[in-house]
């Protein structure tokens, strides 16, 4: 079992030699902070782990980093307590006065090119998620899940109308919440475009489709809100955690201190 404390400790004391990463068994992530270590950014990510690990609540580290042996505890728990018990075989015999009862509505089957788009998004594979949520629509065309699926992953691959078009069916069928349209990481680059402006403008829906590939809007010469350096940075946070070496939690913890 990885120790909380000690993965902190590791990263508080090497991590810009990735020692915790190496701890822990993320080895890609390990070379990846050694690689950084004369640009001194590894000596940052690592002050920003230690803090991560040492504040951590204890069962979403084990859920995170022990796995397997975090699930064989709960196991062993169960039957430690007795939980995990068969109940005894009810009786077939039912007695006269007992309605009978009513046999049980078959419940939705499960869209498996939805749970397979799923699974690669969380993979970083878009391009892969984007082609399994198609098929999940030729399965069921009005899944807003998959609609807000779709639009988050054309977002990230920078198709800016296709994700429109998928946000505007959500949010007519139903969708209603904004503030993660607001907020959602992987609808960033949506955000920035003057169609999400528009958008927005319009009660989150579209008055005709948005363009498949939009023509970029003229440069305009003004001062920039955000300098090109930040932006620069940013982009290779993303670029790191869609290539596995961040995760979704260091990516966001990362982007909020740059933003600071």
């Amino acid at each position: 079992m990885k120790d909380k404390t000690l993965a902190g400790l590791l990263a508080l004391i090497l991590g810009s030699l990735g020692i915790h990463r190496f701890y822990l068994g993320q080895t890609k992530l390990g070379i990846l902070y050694i690689i950084l270590l004369f640009t001194g950014i590894s000596a940052i990510l690592g002050l920003i782990d230690a803090v991560l690990f040492l504040t951590m609540n204890q069962e979403d580290f084990d859920d995170k980093y022990n796995t397997k042996e975090a699930s064989y505890e709960r196991t062993a728990r169960r039957r430690a307590t007795g939980q995990d018990r068969r109940r005894p075989p009810q009786s077939r015999r039912r007695p006269s006065s007992a309605p009978r009862r009513q046999p049980p509505v078959a419940s939705r089957k499960k869209n498996p090119f939805k749970l397979s788009g799923i699974q690669k998004y969380k993979d970083y594979d878009f391009e892969g998620a984007i082609d399994d949520f198609k098929k999940a629509l030729a399965v069921d065309g009005k899944d807003i899940a998959v609609h807000f699926n779709l639009a988050c992953a054309y977002s990230i691959t920078e198709q800016a109308g296709k994700a429109l078009n998928h946000l505007d069916y959500a949010v007519k069928n139903g969708f209603v919440d904004f503030d993660k349209i607001k907020e959602h990481d992987a609808l960033a680059y949506l955000r920035i475009q003057d169609s999400f402006e528009e958008f927005v403008k319009n009660s989150y829906c579209l008055d005709k489709p948005a363009k498949e590939e939009p023509t970029p809007p003229p440069v305009v010469m003004e001062e920039p809100s955000i300098s090109t350096d930040l932006l620069e940075q940013i982009k290779k946070l993303g670029e790191l955690r869609e290539k596995g070496f961040l995760t979704e939690e260091e990516f966001a913890a990362q982007k909020r201190r740059l933003l600071r």
